[in-house]
């Protein structure tokens, strides 16, 4: 163990016993895209001994550019992005304990991996699955680590139970409407940058250096050259319902969200499986038969096209439409096959 990672022990803030706390750490990343992917990568390299991977997607070509766990490969054979980044990971380091999750992540969920984690990372794309996981760590009582970047520009920050606002008070002042790399593009140095600062900072935690953890949100924007601090401590809400005087973590105990949802920036529409009527990849490959001849199976889901659209049906009963924005087409084209 001192032999490969001897670097990284020589490094007085960290030292022998911070790199011992790293193999003991638990850290469940959300999101294994552009983000996720490079945070993985950095974290399995710096010895964090447990990794939770959480992400619903498959790869694709487009993501190439960015995404750095995946290759030509992956995309050709379009492998859930959790099973392609635990084959490089494991290739990188074969002794990381790593636990994947091609799956929503949902209230049940998010509370079940905080509840055995040391950390949350921040890898996901919308305001809705930061704030359950914003809930799920205040609940727990443990960090979590913030970050998003879109075009030339990123923002990080450590989100740290008590010591400052959380994401639900931050809320009023980020923009209504979210860019993503669907609508805005990005350039990789964006993304290593974040990622980087993200891992940092959960270095900082992991090794008990929390007093060196940043205490405003950071802001760069990599073309233009600037960068800024903003502290958010004044805009702390007593009344939050999240970090308040009486925190009832309205994110993990709202009704179970609409079943249907536009994904951010995609022109996709993902259909949640109703638990009482589960669509099997039996069910998805006949009706894919039905309606055309090019029909994929593999063992995490069935690709198929109907009415013009290309589907995705997932072993969970999990569905995406490609090609419309509209929830209530995608409500119509999945009643249209499945009734």
């Amino acid at each position: 163990m001192n032999e490969r990672y001897s670097r990284q022990i020589l490094f007085r803030p960290i030292g022998g016993e911070g790199q011992r706390n790293l193999s003991a750490a638990v850290v469940t990343i959300i999101g294994c895209g552009a983000l996720g992917s490079a945070i993985a990568e950095a974290l399995v390299r710096a010895g964090v001994g447990e990794l939770h991977l959480v992400d619903r997607d498959y790869v694709e070509l487009s993501n190439l550019q960015r995404q750095q766990l995946f290759t030509e490969q992956d995309a050709a054979e379009m492998l859930p992005k959790v099973m392609a980044a635990e084959k490089r990971l494991k290739a990188i380091r074969e002794d990381v304990r790593l636990y994947t999750y091609l799956d929503n992540l949902d209230a049940e969920l998010v509370q079940e991996l905080a509840g055995k984690s040391t950390l949350l990372m921040d890898a996901t794309d919308n305001f809705e699955t930061r704030l359950l996981i914003n809930d799920a760590a205040l609940k727990t009582g443990i960090p979590w680590i913030y970050g998003a970047c879109v075009g030339s520009t990123g923002v990080v920050f450590p989100f740290v139970p008590g010591e400052s606002a959380c994401f639900r008070c931050l809320l009023p002042s980020l923009p209504a409407i979210n860019q993503t790399c669907d609508t805005a593009g990005i350039i990789s140095p964006a993304v290593q940058v974040t990622a980087a600062l993200q891992c940092a900072e959960a270095m900082k935690w992991l090794t008990g250096r929390r007093d060196k953890m940043r205490s405003k949100v950071h802001l760069f924007d990599l073309w233009e050259n600037t960068q800024m601090d903003i502290g958010i401590s004044r805009i702390r809400n007593q009344d939050c319902p999240t970090c308040g005087e009486h925190p009832a973590f309205p994110a993990l105990t709202a009704p179970r969200r609409s079943a249907y949802a536009a994904l951010c920036g995609r022109d996709v529409v993902q259909v949640l499986p109703d638990p009482n009527r589960p669509i099997t990849l039996d069910d998805a490959e006949k009706m894919g038969r039905l309606m055309a001849e090019n029909v994929k199976r593999t063992p995490y889901f069935v690709e198929f096209y109907a009415f013009k659209h290309r589907m995705i049906l997932f072993k969970n009963g999990r569905l995406l439409i490609h090609g419309i924005g509209s929830i209530a087409k995608g409500q119509k084209l999945y009643h249209q096959l499945f009734g």
